[in-house]
């Protein structure tokens, strides 16, 4: 239903810029309903058009451009959406939460969905911006998963508008790190991001270092090349959109992996 919404370029992002991605195990515990927080207000009400990519399994949204992997495990299910390119910024709006809903239009159930930035969706320009081309900037559109749209609109009408607004993310827990790279190059995706969900700046601090700045990779990922083995990790972040900093000290021990998820205890509100 969905072809014209190029899935395939969602695998070359992820191929580039998320080099063999691994889980140590499930992250989905600890994922449940959240007090939303008080730090990060919605937005004002706007117009954009929704479409689906994938089917109701949301197999095809698994992974994506912001390096999230397996969505199930790392807590973001199936209530998720690709952005389009002037929504998603360079990947600095991946993590980010949008309240949608479908309106004025027969295929519209009335309801108000909540869904979380994982993915981009990005421009045709074989197709006119109004046939075909729906992510073509400056278009603002959310390519959902077909479970998230289902809540919204029936499936069968493709392409729905919609009425959107940013909205705080409601997180269970602290912070997410998960760690790739080798000896000399720590690329971390930093995951779980409450408030405004977003990340401006990172940096690091082994237990034998200063803080160390680390420059943004794509989508969720930001990159320090560094020795830092044999030491415990801490991080300092930055949102993009509150301007907050967090200090997450300790996140990591002295035998830290890549291929590892690391848990903090702070998050943003």
């Amino acid at each position: 239903m969905a072809s014209f919404l190029h899935s395939w370029s969602f695998s070359l992002f992820l191929i580039v810029f998320t080099s063999a991605m691994f889980t140590g195990k499930s992250m989905a515990a600890g994922y449940g309903k959240a007090r939303v927080p008080t730090g990060f207000r919605p937005s004002q009400w706007s117009l954009a058009h929704a479409t689906f990519y994938g089917d109701e399994t949301a197999r095809e949204t698994m992974g994506g451009a912001c390096g999230y992997g397996n969505l199930f495990q790392t807590g973001y299910g199936t209530d998720t959406a690709a952005l389009s390119t002037t929504l998603f910024n360079k990947g600095y709006a991946c993590g980010t939460c949008y309240q949608i809903k479908c309106t004025n239009a027969r295929a519209c159930y009335g309801a108000i969905t909540t869904v979380t930035a994982t993915n981009i969706c990005p421009p045709n320009w074989s197709k006119d911006s109004n046939n075909g081309g729906w992510c073509n900037p400056p278009r603002v559109h959310f390519d959902m998963s077909k479970p998230a749209f289902m809540k919204i609109a029936q499936w069968k009408a493709g392409i729905v508008p919609v009425m959107y607004r940013r909205v705080p993310c409601a997180r269970t827990g602290g912070l997410r790190f998960q760690f790739q790279g080798n000896g000399y190059w720590l690329l971390v995706y930093v995951m779980n991001v409450g408030g405004g969900g977003d990340i401006a700046r990172m940096w690091v601090k082994g237990s034998k270092t200063g803080w160390i700045s680390m420059s943004h990779n794509w989508g969720a990922s930001y990159q320090a090349f560094a020795s830092l083995g044999g030491q415990a990790l801490s991080f300092k972040i930055t949102s993009y959109t509150t301007k907050q900093t967090v200090i997450a000290l300790n996140v990591a021990p002295p035998n830290w992996g890549v291929g590892r998820t690391y848990k903090s205890t702070v998050n943003f509100r």
